[in-house]
C-alpha cells in the first residue's frame, strides 16, 4: 500500500535562536521518522518537513504546543509543499538575509543541569565558572550581530577544543550550537588582582576571593553584564565602608544568597516571590525583611524590604558556596560610583573601581553590552517590574498591530529607549539617569547597537516634551541631521499609553488614566505629576490635577523635602509655625530666602507633582527633611504606615483642581495632638486613594468609561496601589496596571512609541 506522504514549509519568528530550537526540531523529526531540514535565518527559523501525513501533523502540533522552555513563538507560517526526495533530516548552515531581523534571547540564569555538573567531581567542567548549555548562559550581553552564531559573539576569540566541538556539533547533545559553550581547556578563566598585580588565577583566584569576602573586604567582580561590588552584608564595617566609597548615603543595596536555605534566614518567602526569584531571569526580588535577619541596617536603611537575588551564573554559585564560618548573604551592588553607569570594560573598571574595591575578580570573556540587574516584586501574585534589564531585555513586547519603524528616546530618569519594527517593541536594557556624560554615552551606544542588531532604520523619532532632557536633545539633533519626523509626547500621556500597551490594549477608545509621579513636563510649561487623564494612544484630556504648588529653587526642593513642605503650606495659605518639623529643619536664612522666592516668584515653577506631595507630607510630620536619593521621603513614609488604619483626610475637588489645603490642616492638627507617625502616614495614603476613587466615579458618571490605567513612579508605593486597586474593583471598575514593564519612567519609551506609531504623519 502506498504511503500517504505530505510536506510542509514552516517559517517561525520569535525567540527561536539560542534557545535550543534547532536541536529540538531535529530530535522531534528524528523521533517521528521525518526527513527534511531546519536552519536559522536572520528573521527566525525555517523548516521543511516530509513524511507520513499523521507524523507530519504530530510534528506540527508538538512544535506549536510544546516548544523549548526558553523559546517564544510569535508568528508561524505553514505552507504545504510537494514532498521531496530527502532521505534524512539535517541542520543546514545559518542563512543571513539582508535587512531581516529576529528577537534576541535575554541572558538566562544557569540551569539545573549545569549546576549539577558544576559540583560533580566526575564531570570535566567540575567547578568551571563559565559552564553553560543551550538552556542557559549569556545571550544579549555577548551578541554582536545576528544570526546568533558564535562568530557573531564575544566568544569568537575562544576556539573550541575537540571535546567541546564534538558536543557543539552533536544535535543530540545539550550543548548543540550553544554559542558560549566552553570548558577549562578552551574557554575563559578567572584572574584575581590585588594591589595592582595578578595574585592568582583559575581556582586559586576563587579561593582568594572568598577569603577576601570572609575577611570583610570589598570585592569588584566581573559578572554577566558588568561589574558588581560585593561584601559581607552582615558585616557592619564592610557595608558602611562600601557606602562611604560609593558615595551612596542611604539607597538600599542589592543582596545575593546562595539558596533558599540562606534566604529563609532573612526574608518572608511567598510561593509567588520564590517562583519569580527562580525564574530564568533570576531578577532581584523585593522581599519583606524578617526581624531576625542579621543583614546590617546600613544595607537597606529605613526599609522593611530587602532586594535579594540568587546566583544566576556559575561564578556566583562557586563564590557563594556555603562553608563553615562563611557568610550567607552578600551585598552585590552595581559596580559604579553613585549615579554613574555600571562598569563593564576591564580597563574602565580598573580606572573607576580601584578606589572602591580592595581587589578584583575578573575574567577574560568580553562583555558586548553592559546590563544591570533587573528588579521586580510581586503584586496580586503577578510580576510587578521596578527595573527591566538583565534576563528580560531585549525580549520585545509583542504588539497586535503593526507600527512603523521608530525610535522612542525615553525619559531623563530611569532611561530606557525603545525601537519598533513590525509587531515588536524592543525595549532596551536599563540605561539609568541621564545626568552625566558616561550615561549619555551608554545611551548612544545602546541605540546604535540595537539598530544594528535588529536592522532598524527609524522612520520617525519620539521624545519627551521637556526641552532640556538629554534624551530629548538627542532626538532633536538626530531628527534634524537625518531628516526624520519628530514626535514630541507629553510625559503623562506616555505613561497612560505604556500602561495600555503593557495590558495589550488594542482599542483606540479612551480610558481613565491615574498618572502619578514626581516630574513630567506639562503642555502648559508647568511640572505635572498628579494627573487624572482621559485618553488613549491617539490623545488625552486633563480631567483633574493636583492644585499647583510652587517648586521654589527647582531641584533643591527634591533634595530637601522640608522646602517642599513649606512651599505647599504657603500655597495653602497656612503659616510656617515655629514648631513644625520642616520649619525647624531649615535655618532662618534659608527660610527667609525661600519666602522671598515664593512671594516674588523667583526661580519658582508651578508643579502638580504627586511625588513632591508625598515628599511634603514626609517632611511635615518630621520623617524626612532631606533626601539623598530619588523618592526617599515617600519610600520611608510608606515603610512606616500602619496597615490597619482606615481613617483619612479631606481633599477638596474644585472644578478640575484637587486642593489639598484641608488635608494639610487636618494633618497638622493630628500631628499636634500626638497621633503616631505610622497612623499619620496611613491616613495620608488613605486620603490619596479615596480622592482618586472619587475622581474615577465622577468621570464614569460623565463618560461611562469603566477602565482605569495606573502608571507613574508613585504606583511603586504598594500601600497606595493595593488600596486603590481594591477599591476600584469594589466599585466595578476594571483597573489596568503594569506587568511587563515598570510603572516608573522605565515605561515612558514604550508609551512614546505607541503614541508616535499611531499618528498619521
Amino acid at each position: 500500500m502506498k504511503q500517504d506522504l505530505t510536506a510542509l514549509r514552516i517559517e517561525i519568528c520569535g525567540i527561536v535562536q539560542g534557545v535550543g530550537f534547532r536541536p529540538f526540531v531535529y530530535n522531534l523529526a528524528d523521533r517521528l521518522n521525518l526527513t527534511g531540514w531546519v536552519r536559522n535565518t536572520s528573521s527566525g527559523v525555517e523548516i521543511e518537513i516530509n513524511g507520513e501525513s499523521q507524523a507530519v501533523q504530530s510534528f506540527q502540533q508538538e512544535l506549536q504546543n510544546h516548544p523549548p522552555v526558553l523559546a517564544r513563538i510569535d508568528t508561524i507560517l505553514i505552507t504545504p509543499i510537494q514532498p521531496n526526495n530527502a532521505t534524512r533530516f539535517e541542520i543546514l548552515t545559518s542563512q543571513a538575509q539582508p535587512g531581516q531581523f529576529l528577537p534576541v534571547s535575554p541572558d538566562v540564569s544557569v540551569c539545573p543541569d549545569c549546576q549539577r555538573e558544576l559540583f560533580d567531581p566526575k564531570d570535566r567542567r567540575y567547578r568551571y565558572p563559565f559552564i553553560n548549555c543551550t538552556n542557559c548562559g549569556p545571550r544579549f550581553t555577548i551578541v554582536k550581530d545576528i544570526p546568533y552564531d558564535r562568530p557573531n559573539t564575544t566568544m569568537a576569540g575562544f576556539p573550541l577544543c575537540p571535546d567541546c566541538r564534538k558536543e557543539y556539533e552533536n544535535p543530540h547533545d545539550r550543548r548543540f550550537h550553544a554559542q558560549p559553550v566552553a570548558c577549562p581547556v578552551c574557554g575563559p578563566h578567572l584572574t584575581m588582582i590585588a594591589g595592582g598585580r595578578i595574585v592568582a588565577s583559575h581556582e586559586d583566584a576563587l579561593h582568594i576571593a572568598r577569603k577576601y569576602l570572609k575577611d570583610g573586604k570589598i570585592l569588584a567582580i566581573k559578572g554577566l553584564g558588568g561589574y558588581h561590588l560585593a561584601c559581607d552584608a552582615a558585616n557592619p564595617a564592610a557595608v558602611i565602608e562600601l557606602r562611604k566609597r560609593k558615595k551612596r548615603s542611604d539607597k538600599p543595596f542589592a543582596l545575593m544568597v546562595f539558596d533558599r536555605a540562606a534566604l529563609e534566614h532573612h526574608a518572608l518567602i511567598t510561593p509567588e516571590d520564590w517562583a519569580l526569584l527562580t525564574s530564568p531571569a533570576h531578577p532581584i526580588v523585593l522581599f519583606d525583611k524578617l526581624t531576625s535577619s542579621d543583614v546590617v541596617p546600613d544595607a537597606a536603611p529605613n526599609q522593611h524590604t530587602l532586594g535579594i537575588m540568587l546566583p544566576y551564573t556559575p561564578l556566583h554559585l562557586l563564590l557563594l558556596e556555603p562553608a563553615p564560618g562563611f557568610p550567607n548573604i552578600f551585598v552585590m551592588t552595581s559596580g559604579n560610583l553613585s549615579e554613574e553607569p555600571i562598569a563593564y570594560d576591564d580597563e574602565d573598571a580598573f580606572t573607576r573601581l580601584s578606589p572602591l574595591a580592595d581587589a578584583f575578580l575578573l575574567n577574560n570573556r568580553p562583555i558586548q553590552t553592559r546590563v544591570d540587574d533587573s528588579v521586580v516584586r510581586t503584586f496580586h501574585k503577578q510580576s510587578y517590574p521596578i527595573r527591566r534589564s538583565r534576563g528580560y531585555a531585549p525580549d520585545p513586547i509583542f504588539i497586535s498591530r503593526e507600527i512603523p519603524p521608530l525610535l522612542a528616546a525615553g525619559a531623563e530618569l530611569k532611561n530606557v529607549f525603545c525601537h519598533t519594527r513590525d509587531h515588536y517593541a524592543f525595549l532596551s536594557h536599563h540605561i539609568g539617569d541621564m545626568e552625566n556624560f558616561e550615561t549619555y554615552q551608554s545611551f548612544e551606544e545602546g541605540i546604535a547597537h540595537m539598530e544594528r542588531l535588529f536592522r532598524i532604520q527609524p522612520e520617525r523619532i519620539a521624545c519627551d516634551l521637556h526641552p532640556n532632557y538629554l534624551a530629548t536633545r538627542y532626538a532633536h539633533q538626530r531628527s534634524q541631521q537625518e531628516n526624520i519626523p519628530l514626535v514630541e509626547v507629553q510625559h503623562h500621556h506616555a505613561h497612560l499609553a505604556a500602561c495600555l500597551a503593557d495590558n495589550q490594549w488594542d482599542s483606540l477608545d479612551p480610558v481613565i488614566g491615574l498618572c502619578l509621579d514626581g516630574t513630567g513636563y506639562g503642555s502648559d510649561g508647568s511640572i505635572w505629576g498628579g494627573e487624572v487623564l482621559v485618553g488613549g494612544y491617539s490623545g488625552f484630556q486633563r480631567a483633574f490635577h493636583m492644585k499647583y504648588a510652587p517648586l521654589a529653587g527647582g531641584d533643591i526642593c527634591i533634595r530637601k523635602p522640608a522646602r517642599m513642605a513649606l512651599c505647599h503650606l504657603w500655597s495653602a495659605g497656612l503659616d510656617w509655625e515655629a514648631d513644625l518639623p520642616p520649619v525647624k529643619a531649615l535655618c532662618s536664612e534659608e527660610r527667609l530666602a525661600l519666602h522671598t522666592q515664593l512671594e516674588h516668584q523667583i526661580n519658582s515653577v508651578a508643579t502638580s507633582s504627586m511625588g513632591r506631595f508625598f515628599d511634603a507630607a514626609s517632611a511635615l510630620i518630621g520623617l524626612r527633611s532631606e533626601a539623598t536619593y530619588e523618592g526617599q521621603a515617600a519610600i520611608e513614609l510608606e515603610a512606616i504606615a500602619d496597615r490597619d488604619e482606615i481613617n483619612y483626610y479631606p481633599v477638596e475637588i474644585i472644578g478640575d483642581l484637587l486642593d489639598p489645603a484641608p488635608l494639610w490642616q487636618s494633618m497638622i492638627m493630628d500631628w499636634r495632638s500626638g497621633i503616631s507617625l505610622p497612623v499619620l502616614s496611613a491616613r495620608f495614603h488613605n486620603s490619596i486613594s479615596r480622592l482618586l476613587i472619587q475622581c474615577c466615579l465622577i468621570l464614569r458618571e460623565r463618560t461611562s468609561i469603566n477602565q482605569v490605567a495606573l502608571s507613574g513612579g508613585v504606583w511603586q508605593n504598594m500601600i497606595l496601589l493595593a488600596r486603590t486597586i481594591d477599591q476600584l474593583e469594589h466599585m466595578g471598575f476594571k483597573p489596568l496596571y503594569h506587568h511587563r514593564v515598570p510603572t516608573n519612567d522605565g515605561c515612558i519609551a514604550l508609551g512614546q512609541a505607541m503614541i508616535a506609531g499611531t499618528m498619521n504623519i
